[in-house]
């Protein structure tokens, strides 16, 4: 029979049952589906190990797989991307910048104002950032996430034409309009993304596909890195065609996102469309009977049956999601704050200092991108056996102890030859340990945290502070870093001493979890449960006043088509 129940206490409950084989009651089958979400705990061990790691295999499809690589490919990769390839041609763009004023004015640019020109060139990107994330709201009700991101690569297509046609057409505007450009697409995808993979994957392997996020912004950080070293296009004359590279995600992303299907949780609970989001969760999850997850869905949906999308406004007075919003506000700006950025802003001097070569150090520089990719994919291997929480706080742990590390080795640097090599160790590790846990989860968490009416705001909030936290390291670090010197490593320890400690009291484990369980998980703390869960609390009254005929009507259509 395909409604099988999850955890023990559900299948004691189904062996006292007893059913005449040819009568089908919607009543029992909705409080059975109901049984498994209450009874199904996610904690580990609950099943053993061989039974976990099968039902693991089970959840993976191709669809699913495709819809993960091809959404992160058109999406985080390009974020990851343009997060690295303005570092290899800096030189020749500012040569650019000083050209073109000394044609338009006659004489050459001040260094002041070039200095200022490049700093908006490349902080503009954040701000376009914000702005993308501030309209994934309203782009993403409208379209579904599979059709906003689609429609974003009209921003990819659109800045790369601008940055790569710039030197050609001798406006360094175009440059700066198209990394303001970029950034809208990298604000909307690092929202909408993290959306569509959480509402397609299975709670059993959420984690881990929500990882392809991360894993895809590293590897565009390493492409990035790659390309521009000067064999391949980081020279003089070759220098636009690292941004006209940004067209082929887009496009690939253009060509094969089509054929998949829109998130069924966003057909059913947003659009009742019930028959689309059967057939989504059947091509996803590559199989038949998709009656369990259905049923969580539809859980989802009678708990939310009269909610309408909150606002970001509603959202932040909210009682009973307090704690979720705080948890993902300290997440996102830890995220941002922990000192990453600044480690690429140390790259070059730091082994330039250990003795290498300055004509090698951009190859040098890619063990960096290596190191970061494989970290994040490590993360996404083991994140559904350790959990979110062991990886965040590990991960911030691990931070905090190689920056102090490290600013012992930059204050002794002249003191012994091996020093300087402490100094690149020192490096490459902290990039590991935010690659295997930080570097990912904030991501996943946002959308695990909200519920389907919640989660559009929600979104908008991560992705506000996530953009402003970046920005403000870009315009403050080198004032920091010209007051602090080596030194300055010690204010990202303390943020991630600080993120970590809230992490150890506050986080709960989400692991193969649901939305209702994860919530209950907070209500303690938040002091206050929704509205619908407070009257679901109560006895409950008798079968003709909790179900509708609607809902009678649909569960006992999809009984008797199984």
């Amino acid at each position: 029979m395909p409604w099988q129940a999850q955890g023990p206490a559900a299948r004691k409950k189904k062996k006292k049952t007893k059913t005449p084989q040819n009568q089908k009651n919607p009543m029992d089958i909705r409080e059975f589906g109901l049984a498994s979400l209450r009874h199904d705990t996610g904690c580990p061990g609950e099943l053993p190990v061989g039974h976990q790691l099968l039902r693991r295999k089970k959840d993976w499809s191709w669809s699913l797989v495709v819809a993960a690589l091809v959404g992160a490919f058109g999406s985080s990769f390009l974020y990851g991307y343009n997060l690295s390839v303005v570092n290899a041609p800096t030189p020749y763009i500012q040569a650019f910048y000083n050209a073109t004023w000394y044609r338009r004015r006659g004489h050459p640019i001040d260094p002041d104002t070039l200095t200022l020109l490049w700093s908006v060139t490349v902080s503009i990107f954040a701000i376009g950032g914000l702005v993308g994330t501030l309209m994934v709201k309203s782009i993403g009700n409208f379209l579904g996430r599979k059709y906003t991101l689609l429609a974003n690569n009209g921003f990819a297509i659109l800045a790369s034409l601008l940055m790569a046609c710039s030197l050609q057409s001798g406006a360094f505007e175009m440059l700066i309009v198209g990394r303001f450009v970029m950034g809208v697409d990298g604000g909307i995808a690092l929202s909408a993304l993290p959306m569509y993979l959480n509402e397609i994957s299975p709670k059993e392997i959420r984690g881990s596909l929500g990882q392809v996020t991360a894993i895809f912004i590293c590897i565009g950080v390493f492409v990035g890195q790659l390309l521009g070293i000067p064999e391949l296009l980081g020279k003089e004359s070759t220098w636009p065609y690292l941004f006209g590279v940004i067209v082929v995600p887009a496009l690939v992303q253009l060509a094969s996102l089509p054929f998949l299907p829109e998130s069924p949780r966003y057909l059913l609970l947003e659009k009742d469309d019930e028959a689309g989001a059967m057939r989504a969760f059947q091509t996803f999850l590559g199989k038949a009977d998709v009656s369990r997850e259905l049923e969580e869905v539809l859980a989802e949906s009678r708990v939310q049956r009269n909610v309408r999308l909150v606002s970001v406004l509603e959202l932040l007075r909210a009682p009973f999601v307090r704690w979720q919003v705080i948890t993902v506000v300290i997440t996102m700006a830890s995220y941002q704050l922990c000192g990453l950025n600044a480690i690429w802003f140390y790259t070059s001097s730091i082994f330039g200092e250990a003795g290498i070569s300055q004509d090698k150090i951009p190859y040098i520089t890619l063990s960096t991108g290596g190191t970061e990719t494989l970290a994040a994919i490590f993360s996404g291997l083991v994140i559904e056996r350790l959990g979110r929480r062991p990886l965040l706080i590990g991960g911030f742990g691990l931070m905090a102890l190689f920056f102090g590390i490290l600013t012992v080795a930059l204050t002794l640097q002249d003191k012994a030859p091996w020093v300087p090599y402490l100094s690149i160790v020192c490096i490459l590790a902290v990039i590991a340990s935010f690659c295997s846990g930080p570097g990912g989860i904030p991501f996943i968490l946002t959308g695990e945290f909200f519920q389907q009416s919640e989660r559009p705001a929600a979104f908008i909030v991560a992705g506000t502070v996530n953009w402003l936290s970046n920005f403000a390291v870009g315009l403050l670090f080198p004032f920091i870093q010209r007051s602090l010197d080596s030194y300055c490593f010690l204010v990202f320890a303390a943020v991630c001493i600080m993120g970590a400690v809230y992490f150890y009291l506050v986080l709960p484990e989400t692991k193969n979890r649901t939305h209702a369980e994860i919530s209950q998980a907070f209500a303690k703390r938040n002091k206050a449960q929704p509205p619908e869960e407070k009257d679901n609390s109560q006895p409950a009254p008798g079968p003709s006043s909790t179900l509708d005929s609607h809902d009678q009507i649909q569960m006992t259509k999809y009984v008797i088509s199984l």
